[in-house]
């Protein structure tokens, strides 16, 4: 009996800890500012449109679950593709996005506000708004105008990953296997330069490696990683960042934001997207030799549904972005890690514990677990990011 009442004793105490520790992350999650560099809302909003300001059941992102969450500035993924490159409606395509961003803000200025300066961040937050800043994914919206620059600028974009999944005019993609630039194109010299001059992050995210080091050698200001988990876990894809250039990216004062999403952070589901994309470009290469034969060409959507069923989705945990952030902070330091989680992006395929931006205490709680100080977790979680985007909009113009 006296055994029972020990174990019982014990359990009670054992979840009275829990339960503080869940209590203090979660009062850490809403007193420190939370900075997400990758939420890919605008894209889900074309594709079907919702009321961000309400609960939207199948999001990752809306107003009720940020709050909860304790998110305070969400960089709105304005993301055009290859094929959209391609096409020329990539343009039009992001302008779209942006105005639907802007509507959204229009529709709930109780809630919503358009976010340009980290300077303006704690003014504009008053009142419970979560902040809304604009990240181009792709420079593919530029097209062959450097114009375009100031243009995005003008319409609130604060940084450009200069490429995606394909080579663009600007950049090697890091799912290409056959790269065109070898690093930074003449016209994507000129981009990062103007970027510098008028004051938007260069995000190496998406880059092949000779890419992303002429980025950030040529940068006079630091530079970020938007959403990119570390190599170190996932030999041989190109898409996560190696330890090189994280170097170069913290040695020029910049940030990597860690990414959820499972493709990332699981070593089979990372060889999983590397092999999809070799697959799509194999596709597509064949589906243009069978068009220039005249013809019929094969079905993507029969392409895709083939690739789902021989390769089943993966699972992945919340330990794992914690090992992500652990190995970031052991290579080059607390100052120059963030996150930057892709929701709404990865088709949610998320850890357990981190299916929608309602989930950050989780990330604190296990932060906190690991030993971590609130000041340095403060800096995780958005104050590395925010010192990075000052010092890129201090140099505008120089």
């Amino acid at each position: 009996m006296r055994l029972t009442l020990l174990a019982t004793a014990c359990l009670l105490a054992a979840s009275t800890v829990h339960a503080q520790a869940n209590d203090a992350a979660r009062k850490l999650a809403h007193d420190a500012i939370i900075v997400d560099t990758h939420i890919d809302a605008p894209e889900n909003l074309l594709d079907h449109w919702a009321d961000l300001g309400n609960a939207v059941p199948g999001r990752e992102f809306d107003y009720p679950r940020a709050r909860a969450g304790g998110l305070d500035v969400a960089f709105m993924s304005i993301y055009t593709s290859a094929k959209q490159d391609a096409d020329g409606s990539a343009w039009q395509t992001a302008n779209q996005m942006i105005d639907s961003i802007e509507a959204l803000v229009q529709r709930h200025p109780d809630k919503f506000a358009l976010l340009t300066s980290p300077a303006d961040a704690s003014r504009l937050h008053k009142g419970g708004h979560v902040l809304l800043p604009l990240g181009m994914e792709n420079g593919a919206p530029l097209g062959d105008k450097l114009d375009n620059v100031q243009f995005f600028f003008n319409r609130g974009v604060r940084y450009i990953t200069l490429a995606h999944s394909a080579n663009n005019r600007i950049a090697d993609s890091s799912y290409v296997l056959e790269k065109h630039w070898n690093g930074l194109s003449p016209f994507g010299r000129q981009v990062v330069a103007e970027m510098n001059r008028v004051g938007i992050m260069v995000d190496v995210s998406h880059l092949a490696d000779a890419s992303a080091l002429e980025a950030i050698q040529l940068s006079k200001v630091p530079v970020i990683a938007s959403h990119s988990a570390f190599r170190h876990f996932t030999p041989g894809f190109e898409r996560n960042i190696s330890d090189e250039i994280a170097k170069a990216v913290a040695a020029k004062g910049g940030v990597v934001q860690v990414p959820f999403g499972t493709a990332f952070i699981d070593p089979a589901s990372a060889a999983d997207t590397q092999a999809h994309f070799r697959a799509i470009n194999d596709f597509n290469e064949h589906n243009r030799a069978l068009k220039a034969q005249g013809q019929p060409e094969l079905s993507r959507d029969a392409f895709e549904k083939d690739w789902a069923r021989t390769h089943p989705s993966r699972t992945s945990r919340l330990t794992q972005v914690l090992d992500q952030i652990d190995y970031g902070v052991q290579l080059i330091g607390i100052d120059h890690i963030g996150i930057g989680s892709d929701f709404d992006g990865v088709d949610g395929q998320l850890p357990a514990e981190l299916k929608s931006v309602a989930d950050y205490p989780n990330i604190v709680a296990g932060l906190q677990s690991r030993g971590y100080r609130d000041a340095d977790i403060r800096k995780l979680l958005g104050n590395n990011l925010l010192r990075t985007w000052a010092a890129v909009e201090a140099g505008a113009g120089k």
